[in-house]
């Protein structure tokens, strides 16, 4: 599943879009005391008041949004799982009974409860529908219709939301012309900010891929284990977090560990140009680097001593196999963006991949420090800052 297919499924959680398809809600409260199932209700969700259909939408959404590898996983399932998560999701996909998907769903929720604990009372909310998507791009040109030529995918989706109290107020009554404390124990339902949940099926080549599931997390680069490997029974997924670490401790091992400011922005100027080629190019599958991709990287970056075999053994060192691939875009920070940060005890500079050759570490009268070249006079304060000749 790519970036693209996510966004064409995100952008149609919306009211009364006409290439997308609610049949029913489920919702299940547990709480955190007896950790179980305090109630649970289910609806045809066009019954559902339209203010409380907005407000799920926007969770789907939210649930939806994020990137690849650091807020959205596609798994694959675990061929050895004794019960098989697979096979439950899947038997609900096909039923047409809401009951028997009722059933189903509740049966998923139990195991989420299993060897798992609670630190706040938690609403599972499942929807089940179908969505529509193109055959093909749109030819604004043609007479037909983009809906006259669509693939129909029937999905489930869960999302998993924490709770919070409300909290304890003052209020002004106008009638009784008083103020009043107003204590409400009904708990707010964090509907904007998703703890985790997943699309099942996953797509590939816009095509309903049913041994795959999309996994989503609300927080970046960490995915519960407990939901992923216990209840969906996926395998364990490599983030872009350690994805970056993967990469950076083979380029240590092949380039030591030390490297200056100049060499390491064309490094990330060399990956940024893969990821630009795979874009110019419209490949659906997003590029990787194996060590053969690495070894020119880190030579057109002017390197010094790079070879097949020292890349190769550096592989196999750090992830005991050489014909591992890295997704570019995981192992490169937002190139456009200030995604790097250097702190020091003083300071932290924010800068982009592309301007981190702006910045040197010197030595200057025994000490070290970081120069930044500028273009024009800085300001702080308000005050220009005078310029010094140093002089070594």
């Amino acid at each position: 599943m790519n970036k693209k297919e996510v966004a064409n499924i995100r952008k149609q959680f919306k009211l009364d879009h006409d290439l997308l398809n609610i049949y029913d809600i489920l919702n299940v409260y547990i709480t955190k005391e007896t950790n179980e199932i305090y109630h649970w209700e289910r609806l045809p969700f066009e019954l559902v008041d339209r203010e409380k259909q907005e407000l799920y939408m926007g969770n789907f959404k939210k649930l939806l949004t994020g990137e690849l590898d650091q807020k959205l996983f596609e798994l694959r399932f675990q061929e050895a799982a004794e019960e098989p998560a697979q096979v439950l999701l899947h038997q609900a996909l096909v039923s047409g009974d809401p009951e028997e998907w009722q059933d189903l769903m509740l049966m998923l929720v139990e195991r989420m409860l299993a060897d798992a604990k609670y630190e706040r009372d938690m609403v599972v909310t499942f929807v089940r529908g179908q969505y529509y998507m193109p055959t093909k791009a749109r030819n604004d040109e043609a007479e037909e219709s983009e809906k006259n030529e669509v693939f129909a995918h029937p999905f489930i989706l869960c999302s998993v939301n924490s709770t919070e109290k409300q909290r304890k107020t003052l209020l002004f009554d106008y009638v009784e012309r008083e103020f009043k404390y107003n204590v409400i124990v009904d708990p707010i339902i964090k509907l904007s900010t998703p703890e985790q949940g997943f699309l099942y099926p996953s797509v590939t080549d816009n095509y309903s891929d049913v041994n795959r599931i999309l996994y989503c997390t609300g927080k970046s680069n960490f995915p519960d284990p407990h939901f992923v490997e216990q209840v969906l029974n996926g395998e364990r997924s490599v983030t872009a977090l350690e994805e970056r670490a993967i990469f950076e401790d083979i380029v240590k091992e092949v380039a030591g560990e030390q490297l200056d400011s100049a060499t390491i922005a064309q490094v990330y100027e060399e990956i940024n140009r893969v990821i630009e080629i795979n874009e110019e190019t419209k490949e659906e599958e997003p590029p990787k680097l194996d060590y053969k991709d690495l070894e020119r990287v880190l030579n057109a970056s002017g390197v010094e001593d790079v070879t097949t075999e020292k890349v190769e053994r550096a592989f196999e060192t750090i992830v005991d196999n050489k014909n591992y691939e890295m997704k570019a875009t995981s192992v490169l920070p937002k190139f456009t963006s200030k995604s790097i940060k250097i702190e020091t005890k003083v300071a932290t500079i924010s800068v982009s991949p592309q301007d981190l050759r702006y910045i040197k570490q010197v030595n200057y009268q025994g000490k070290r420090c970081i120069m930044i070249e500028v273009d024009e006079d800085v300001a702080i304060e308000g005050f220009t800052l005078a310029s010094e000749t140093l002089l070594s």
